[in-house]
């Protein structure tokens, strides 16, 4: 169906992005190590990528996606292409002034975002040079999620899906040449940089491949553009809460032992492979299919739109959560243990992976539930749940710290994504549109029945390579970490075709380009 091509499309795109990821990560661990330094740039990484995440590629595009797409509908592209080059020109307007407030106010804003920094003679000046620098990647990725966003409308999913490709690269790039900077930070903080001009010029680039025509003229506010801000006000709470948990978890791990939001950053990075790849495939083509179905008042269709995502969410999910709970040390010591990262740091690592994968499956779904909110026009249920689950992470994440360290913070986040996931089924249970069909219903035991065996497989095949795993010679730990990754992916794919979870005559219309 089409709705499995265009996950298909954003999601392959994804995983390649997070392939070039993983070797950045593998770099970053190397030359920054879990200290300091790592410390410094980490927060000055997540300070833009918040903002973007939360505005520009959150509430933006939730708010922006389904009135550029009943646009074309209703009014034609010319019409449509007005309305997207008046909300460029806004967003650019508006981000370049916020963007040279908060760089001259960066000393305080850091105080704000890291308070454990403070008076620290090595992390606080770093964090406030290296956030100086990157902090216009939030202008510059927020105009690149717009066009985006225009592109994801037109069911051009491929060119925004390829864009943290990109950055990637750029940040690779900038590691091999640390060496003609002070310290890898610098490098990294200036490859960011560098990144968020290779994805405008990109995009800027797809976008007019496609015909669409973004116009530099004197921005107007606009009915539709105050519909836009109206939509985006609770959105930037709904759609960001993964985010805000994040952000509030780095907060307070600033309080804890020097490398604790380190070991928060790389654990994150793997929570976020199935994450990224699975939660953002579905909420980019499901959003615009969705608010179309929506728009005709094809209640079926949104209906399916909304049980089929939800099934390929958790049939991807579940999976990816056990075997990260599973296999942690192994996973983290192949990937990032040399250099400056050390076997300590591998383990605290891993423990906070474990956590952060028991709440994997409902923040993936979670971007279901919301998009079928937001698809309504309704921001007020995404933000009220989001809101109270994101004071109940930090209030458990400061309980749990107490106890059991930074792993606690991760614990939080996990408990907080449940919380979630049993709201929105509440609040969604009247919608039509968001009933929970008799096929999912049945699919989904068998997911989790799959998944479950499929962990036992895991963890009874880790302990038997743990002596290759954890070798000295590293091309003996991949092909050990890599004949383990291969087994689960066997042992899942063949339990899912034996329980017709998946038929292969599905698979083999998809290849075919027949199930279109």
């Amino acid at each position: 169906m089409k709705l499995a091509k265009a996950m298909a499309t954003v999601a392959g795109m994804t995983g390649l992005s997070r392939i070039a990821g993983f070797v950045r990560d593998i770099l970053t661990a190397a030359y920054l190590g879990a200290g300091p330094v790592g410390d410094a740039f980490f927060v000055a990484l997540k300070l833009p990528n918040f903002f973007r995440r939360v505005t520009a590629e959150g509430a933006f595009s939730i708010a922006f996606v389904p009135l550029y797409s009943k646009a074309i509908e209703n009014e034609g592209r010319d019409k449509a292409d007005q309305f997207a080059s008046n909300a460029f020109m806004i967003m650019l307007c508006t981000l370049s002034v916020f963007t040279v407030l908060v760089m001259a106010l960066m000393p305080f804003v850091i105080m704000g975002i890291a308070p454990g920094f403070t008076g620290d003679e090595l992390r606080q000046p770093l964090a406030i040079e290296y956030s100086r620098i990157t902090f216009p990647y939030l202008l510059l990725m927020s105009l690149t999620a717009l066009l985006g966003g225009v592109l994801n409308a037109l069911d051009r999913f491929a060119p925004f899906a390829f864009a943290p490709v990109l950055f990637n690269v750029t940040l690779i790039v900038s590691l091999l040449l640390s060496g003609y900077f002070e310290n890898a930070g610098y490098a990294m903080s200036w490859g960011i940089l560098a990144a968020g001009v290779f994805q405008l010029v990109f995009l800027w680039m797809a976008a007019m491949r496609n015909n669409v025509r973004i116009r530099f003229q004197k921005p107007v506010l606009d009915e539709k553009v105050k519909r836009v801000f109206k939509l985006m006000g609770p959105a930037m709470i709904g759609a960001g809460v993964m985010h805000i948990n994040l952000f509030a978890d780095l907060i307070i791990a600033s309080l804890l032992d020097g490398g604790s939001i380190s070991y928060l950053y790389y654990a994150d990075r793997l929570n976020q492979l199935p994450l990224g790849v699975v939660g953002i495939a579905v909420g980019t083509a499901l959003l615009p299919m969705l608010a179309r179905a929506m728009e005709k008042e094809d209640k079926s269709e949104s209906r399916n739109l909304f049980n089929r995502a939800l099934e390929y969410c958790l049939l991807l999910a579940l999976p990816a959560a056990v075997a990260l709970a599973m296999i942690p040390v192994q996973l983290i010591t192949v990937l990032f243990e040399r250099g400056a990262f050390t076997t300590s740091d591998s383990l605290m690592t891993s423990n906070v992976l474990a956590a952060y994968a028991i709440g994997l499956p409902a923040y993936i779904t979670i971007k279901v539930f919301s998009t079928a909110h937001w698809a309504h026009e309704d921001t007020v249920t995404p933000v009220k749940i989001s809101v109270v689950a994101t004071l109940l992470n930090i209030i458990m994440s400061i309980i749990l710290i107490q106890f059991i360290g930074v792993v606690g913070i991760a614990v939080g986040t996990a408990i907080a994504g449940w919380l979630q996931f049993a709201a929105h089924i509440h609040y969604l249970k009247d919608h039509s549109s968001a009933k929970l069909d008799k096929q999912f219903k049945l699919v989904v035991g068998k997911i989790v029945m799959c998944s479950v065996v499929m962990g036992v497989g895991l963890l009874g095949l880790s302990l038997l390579l743990d002596n290759y795993i954890f070798s000295d010679v590293f091309l003996i730990k991949v092909l050990a970490l890599g004949a383990l990754v291969v087994f689960g992916i066997i042992i899942y794919g063949a339990l899912i075709l034996g329980t017709r979870v998946v038929k292969l005559s599905d698979i083999k219309k998809y290849i075919l380009k027949k199930g279109t």
